[in-house]
């Protein structure tokens, strides 16, 4: 998507997904921008259907950069004009960098799904943590397979539907979970406000010496990590993760 572009630039950012009514992102890029004396903003743009996305940028001249939340984290792609290496071999966006260089703009799609889980992850892992279940098979959970591949853990996907590479949750069972010991959920189930959702896993498989992990921040104690804890599994949430995702994302915002 290449772009006339000669007006004055004001630092104009945001975060696009559907819907975005209690997004971390707002709040969390307010605050930084307050007490580090930027002289920008941060919007939600709610998108009820990606093909909105053109008139968005046409719309809003002093963007230059842009969040992407679900369900847009791989639908967004054919909109861009180039991908980083990691968004490329993970086929998902969840950062995009406006690049504007002689009057004109070039959209470009990174990841920074997977430094954010990464560093995350590292903090809580133990040596035992050798296997993991993935629970989810959405654009999030490719940062998280893209991660544990180079960590060199060993995991199985699990979804509502049965594939070459995956299992259903149907297929679970107690002694399966047992030999997992790092379960991840990147489904939204359990996100405010349906705090009442959680994944459909056989609870009484999980041990001590589990580590739960589950990509939704709101609320801090999700079902899912709450009966984890009761069998007595170490247990994370997404806050860090997305902490560490936008401080990765202003540095792309930030570059020359």
């Amino acid at each position: 998507m290449l772009l006339q572009f000669n007006l004055y630039q004001l630092r104009q950012f945001g975060l696009i997904g559907y819907p975005l009514g209690h997004s971390f992102s707002v709040p969390y890029f307010t605050s930084k921008f307050s007490r580090e004396k930027v002289d920008s903003e941060y919007k939600n743009y709610p998108l009820e259907d990606i093909s909105q996305f053109e008139s968005l940028v046409k719309d809003e001249p002093h963007l230059r950069g842009l969040n992407v939340t679900v369900p847009y984290k791989q639908s967004i792609i054919p909109y861009l004009d180039a991908l980083s290496r990691t968004a490329r071999t993970i086929k998902a966006v969840n950062t995009i960098n406006f690049c504007r260089r002689d009057g004109r703009l070039a959209l470009i799609g990174h990841n920074t799904d997977v430094h954010g889980f990464k560093r995350s992850l590292q903090e809580h892992l133990q040596k035992h943590h050798t296997k993991a279940l993935v629970l989810g098979t959405g654009g999030s959970s490719r940062a998280v397979t893209y991660v544990l591949k180079e960590l060199g853990i060993e995991y199985t996907p699990v979804s509502r539907n049965r594939g070459e590479d995956r299992v259903t949750y149907d297929d679970l069972r107690e002694d399966t979970v047992a030999q997992c010991p790092l379960i991840i959920n990147t489904t939204p189930l359990g996100m405010h406000p349906g705090v009442d959702g959680f994944p459909d896993i056989p609870y009484n498989g999980i041990r001590p010496g589990h580590l739960l992990f589950d990509l939704v921040y709101n609320p801090e104690k999700t079902r899912f990590l709450a009966m984890g804890e009761e069998k007595g599994a170490h247990i994370v949430n997404g806050y860090d993760m997305l902490v560490y995702q936008a401080e990765s994302s202003w540095e792309f915002w930030n570059r020359e």
